[in-house]
């Protein structure tokens, strides 16, 4: 019993390493993964929501942003909780921080919908990433007018 205990210590002590090592670019990808099923429904239009957002953002070429959404969603599967991903994002300029919010409701409304799961989410992820019910509410209008 105690080999175990001592073994599922260990493993999560070998994980936090690799916790710091994420990448404001991967957990975002990951927010943004955990957005779109929020609503327990990951559309292809989030999914292809998701990498024009990661190829505009982080400049990077479509297959680099189907690459970071396939490692984000395999982050996202095995999360526990948001934290991980927004202790990374959090450390951003704020300006970025808004940017992220903005592009997680683009993510929430790309299939026309929005549900009390994605609004919920939101009003978690916000103080997370130290942004306010004001900053996020505007971040939702800009998400909004960029969807028409």
């Amino acid at each position: 019993m105690f080999d175990s205990l001592k073994s599922l210590f260990s493993s999560d002590a070998a994980e936090k390493p690799a916790d710091e090592t994420l990448s404001a670019q991967t957990a975002t990808a990951a927010l943004m993964v955990e957005a779109a099923m929020a609503d327990g429904v990951f559309t292809q239009d989030e999914e292809a929501r998701i990498r024009r957002l990661l190829a505009s953002g982080f400049d990077l070429s479509a297959q680099e942003a189907g690459q970071e959404l396939d490692r984000a969603k395999a982050l996202a599967d095995t999360a526990v909780d948001h934290h991980k991903f927004t202790r990374v994002v959090k450390n951003l300029p704020k300006d970025e921080r808004l940017k992220v919010v903005e592009d997680l409701w683009c993510v929430i409304l790309a299939d026309d919908e929005n549900t009390s799961e994605e609004d919920s989410l939101m009003r978690r992820l916000g103080p997370l990433l130290a942004i306010t019910d004001r900053e996020r509410g505007e971040a939702r209008h800009r998400a909004q007018a960029r969807q028409h």
